[in-house]
């Protein structure tokens, strides 16, 4: 994700020499199983039975406590009758080696060069996901799902990519919708984003005719990434994800309405959004970190299931988990780079931080000039619909720590001068602290040295810091690495 100057990434311990990771597939169990022989401990396999409801979430928040952020498989899940994997993304390591082994500080240039080259889908006449195919006989409570939050209203799908193909113009769309079970045969989501999927859905309302849809229930990890890629309208993630692959996404056509989805795809319901329904849906806990009941209220009517014989339920861990912000900002966060790079070219770093959810940004820069820090935060506080807050530091801070961003804000910025405020622009729906409102105002904070700054910042020698490691190491305390 990052050119040559990306996020700071503090050094990590030497790891034993390994065999690099190599996946070609498009099928997610091939994929996890080759990323299990290339880094087992990476994956946390759980065998033991566990209870659909809330359980897989409170292990990915206890392990996150601890630092921690493996992958998860769990075998038996109460009442799923199908393995559970979740947690893909929630490690910037891990994402680095499915777009082909780039570290955390390469991930933006990698992602933005292979979405770049964007690659057509090729039809197949079968797939794995044809494996069992069914348009009379719709069940929807045999599709496995779980309650990832006590303040759920239900068990949730999170994985929900809906796909849809706007019959007049051919425009594909491919996003991601909570979704939850409404009856046998019906699927209420939200539309909250109010992006391409909304547009489309809101021109055939005009047409008074439903929207034809596909909801891909789990994929490749590659695929996922496509669909939270942020596009032009017009521009299909389909053929991200074959740039993301380098090869074509392989597709079959789903039997009612002959969508293209994802050929290897682990379930796939396949409908229309009826314009007319509105149904309950909500509260879901979102990514700001509350449980969210705004909701656009959409219904799908499920017409066919399409699933593949051995399907797991690929979930996404919702809240401000680590996974459900890294798979929706990483696209953000490499697209914002790219604009500010070809703009700003000093700018060495940006950083979306887990404690501002998709709300904060940190950007690091080498100023050419006065004012440019203040350019670059209105830049990002332009082109980014999310963000409030952007704060502004030196090449020097670590952007990965907040300590060392509230230490840059507390020793650089006076409140009268560097602070910027916009306001009555539009913001997140799912904001609560815009409740009723539906505008948000935005603030820069420049907390760089500027031109007249007098201090030299205190330092270590790498040399005595190495002879406390080591000394550290001869007591039997742990040390953080150096630098």
């Amino acid at each position: 994700m990052n050119s040559p100057a990306a996020p700071f990434v503090p050094a990590t311990p030497a790891t034993p020499a390994r065999q690099p990771f190599h996946d070609t597939s498009q099928d997610f169990h091939q994929f996890l199983a080759a990323y299990r022989e290339a880094f087992p401990e990476d994956v946390l396999h759980i065998r033991e039975p566990v209870g659909a409801d809330q359980d897989p979430t409170a292990l990915v928040w206890a392990l996150a406590a601890q630092g921690r952020h493996p992958a998860l498989l769990f075998d038996h899940v109460e009442g799923l009758g199908t393995s559970l994997a979740t947690n893909l993304f929630a490690s910037r390591e891990r994402v680095g080696r499915m777009l082909g082994g780039v570290p955390p500080a390469g991930i933006h240039a990698e992602y933005q060069a292979r979405s770049r080259r964007m690659v057509a889908p090729r039809v197949l006449d079968s797939g794995a996901v044809t494996g069992h195919v069914d348009t009379e006989h719709i069940d929807l409570r045999t599709i496995p799902a779980i309650r990832h939050f006590a303040t759920d209203r239900g068990p949730y799908i999170t994985n929900a990519i809906l796909i849809a193909e706007d019959p007049d113009s051919g425009i594909g769309n491919a996003s991601f919708h909570r979704s939850m079970l409404h009856s046998p045969t019906e699927i209420a989501t939200s539309l909250h984003s109010r992006g391409h999927l909304w547009r489309m859905q809101q021109r055939a309302a005009e047409l008074g005719r439903p929207l034809p849809v596909a909801m891909v229930i789990g994929a490749h990890p590659l695929f996922m990434l496509a669909g939270a890629a942020r596009l032009p309208f017009g521009v299909d993630e389909r053929h991200v994800a074959g740039g993301l692959f380098g090869a074509p996404l392989e597709v079959v056509r789903t039997p009612r309405h002959g969508i293209l989805v994802p050929a290897h795809a682990e379930i796939v319901l396949e409908g229309v959004i009826d314009p007319e329904a509105r149904v309950d849906e909500g509260p879901f806990g979102e990514f700001t970190g509350y449980s969210s009941d705004r909701s656009t209220n959409n219904l799908l009517r499920v017409q066919s299931v399409m699933r593949r014989t051995d399907a797991w339920l690929v979930d996404v861990v919702g809240g401000n988990s680590a996974e459900h912000l890294n798979l929706g900002r990483i696209p953000r966060e490499s697209e914002m780079v790219e604009k500010l790079r070809e703009r700003f070219p000093g700018i060495t770093g940006v950083h979306y931080p887990s404690s501002g959810t998709h709300f904060h940004a940190y950007v690091a820069l080498r100023q050419s000039r006065p004012g440019e820090a203040r350019q670059v935060m209105l830049g990002l506080l332009g082109w980014d619909p999310y963000l409030k807050t952007v704060v502004a530091v030196d090449d020097d801070v670590d952007l990965t720590r907040d300590e060392e961003v509230l230490w840059a804000m507390a020793t650089h910025l006076q409140p009268h001068l560097d602070v910027v405020v916009v306001d009555g622009l539009p913001g997140s729906a799912l904001d609560p602290s815009a409740s009723g409102v539906g505008t948000t105002s935005r603030m820069g904070l420049d907390a760089t040295r500027g031109p007249n700054f007098d201090g030299v910042r205190a330092r270590i020698d790498e040399a005595a810091m190495r002879r406390a490691t080591a000394l550290l190491a001869r007591i039997g305390e742990p040390a953080a690495p150096v630098p």
